[in-house]
């Protein structure tokens, strides 16, 4: 019998074939390798200029042409019967805006306000019609930093479910790591609808 080799065909010395010997993963392990490779797609297709932001001592980014305008904290309209997050609305040159802490969306501590803090107005496809801006409220403003595909991986399945389920992929920028972040997906499509409608 000629030699054996794992996953090829091996001619022996005398130019017969010898046995083969394939060893083929197992089909979860096909799915787990392409759902990784789709996510890495996915991270980096979404490369560009995003926006960032600190919430604690974290870096978070939005992709820049989803951003309006950033604003100052302002006083902000409870709405009634909404989870913690959603802190209420605001009357934006005469548009009611829905308002988003990012600190308790994600499930972190909360912090007091400070100087920096602001509201980052952004346009979403999350709610019921197309483009309809919500803010979010986060600690700081950092920069507008054009990302590459290279520097972008895909997302670990680990951390709090409300912030790796709102992830595109992670960053690496000078050693630093930045969570980029898909607008649409941190909005709750329903909970913004019932927060137009109760404020309306």
């Amino acid at each position: 019998m000629g030699p054996q080799v794992e996953g090829a065909i091996k001619v022996g010395s005398h130019g017969r074939f010898g046995c083969a010997f394939f060893f083929f993963p197992k089909a979860t392990d096909f799915m787990t390798l392409t759902k990784e490779t789709a996510k890495l797609g996915d991270a980096q297709a979404a490369a560009g200029k995003f926006l960032t932001f600190q919430l604690g001592s974290e870096s978070y980014g939005i992709p820049a042409l989803k951003v309006r305008e950033i604003i100052r904290m302002t006083d902000i309209t409870a709405v009634p019967q909404m989870p913690d997050y959603i802190k209420g609305v605001i009357n934006l040159r005469g548009k009611i805006i829905p308002i988003i802490d990012l600190r308790l969306r994600f499930r972190l501590a909360n912090a007091g306000q400070t100087e920096r803090t602001c509201i980052v107005v952004a346009q979403t496809a999350a709610a019921h019609r197309a483009n309809a801006p919500v803010g979010f409220v986060v600690d700081a403003v950092e920069e507008v930093l054009n990302i590459a595909a290279t520097e972008i991986e895909a997302t670990p399945d680990f951390g709090t479910a409300q912030a790796v389920e709102c992830m595109t992929g992670l960053a690496k920028i000078d050693g630093k790591v930045k969570a980029l972040l898909d607008v649409d997906r941190v909005v709750a499509r329903e909970l913004l609808r019932a927060v137009e409608q109760t404020a309306s």
